[in-house]
């Protein structure tokens, strides 16, 4: 078994995944990532040398499954787990296609919670260890081109909270972070300055302060904002 502490982050070739694999690569942990783009991974891998990066569809209930256990198989208990895979996609209840709910829920939710149900056991089984769920501002606020992704994120939140409860017995952490807008690939093309976003840089600051305090703390639920406020 690898001798370092080991997390273990989806959606991780790009963005905010992207961001948190560095900082717990910086600090010596062994990193498992993985994505849908074969190249980002691949730069990934250039970057941050050692990591395991794998191509997975996290809409797929069965790449999921099947990632999970190979990840099992070779490493055991993970000592964290980072729920970040997600997309983004603005619309309506009342006028969007019935493949947007369905698809926003598979990637959002549905991957979060068959990576956690396959990868738990091992963590149970040692007693130890955080998931952190990279949730979002529209967990808890409702918009009105909000649509089925906020549906997922505010289910997404409530995932995250009874599984809390779930874990307390085992002595396993929930932590569920809420960011407003991150400076991202998914608000390529605005107009607005940089200064209007958060940095992806300071989520991943603040889920390896969330995943460091000592094993009797948790930090339950973090709402993220730009400093101007929500866009």
């Amino acid at each position: 078994m690898n001798q370092k502490p080991v997390v273990f982050i989806s959606g991780a070739s790009r963005g905010i995944g992207l961001a948190i694999a560095k900082i717990f690569y910086q600090n010596h942990y062994q990193v498992i990532i993985c994505g849908r783009n074969l190249l980002k991974l691949t730069e990934a891998e250039t970057v941050m040398p050692g990591i395991d990066a794998y191509q997975c569809d996290i809409a797929v209930k069965e790449e999921v499954k099947a990632l999970a256990e190979k990840i099992n198989q070779k490493y055991g208990a993970l000592d964290i787990l980072i729920n970040n895979g997600g997309t983004f996609q603005p619309g309506q209840i009342h006028s969007e296609a019935d493949e947007v709910f369905e698809s926003l829920m598979k990637t959002n939710l549905s991957s979060a919670y068959y990576f956690t149900k396959t990868l738990l056991p091992p963590m149970i089984q040692k007693k130890s260890g955080t998931v952190v769920n990279i949730c979002s501002i529209a967990s808890i606020t409702p918009y009105a081109n909000g649509g089925s992704y906020s549906i997922s994120k505010f289910a997404m939140l409530g995932f995250g909270k009874v599984l809390r409860e779930e874990m307390k017995p085992h002595g396993i952490r929930v932590v569920n972070i809420l960011p407003g807008a991150v400076l991202t690939d998914s608000w390529a093309g605005t107009d607005l300055p940089e200064s209007r976003f958060i940095a992806p840089e300071d989520i991943s600051s603040i889920v390896w302060n969330s995943c460091t305090v000592s094993n009797r703390t948790v930090v339950e639920d973090i709402i993220i904002r730009p400093l101007e406020g929500d866009i």
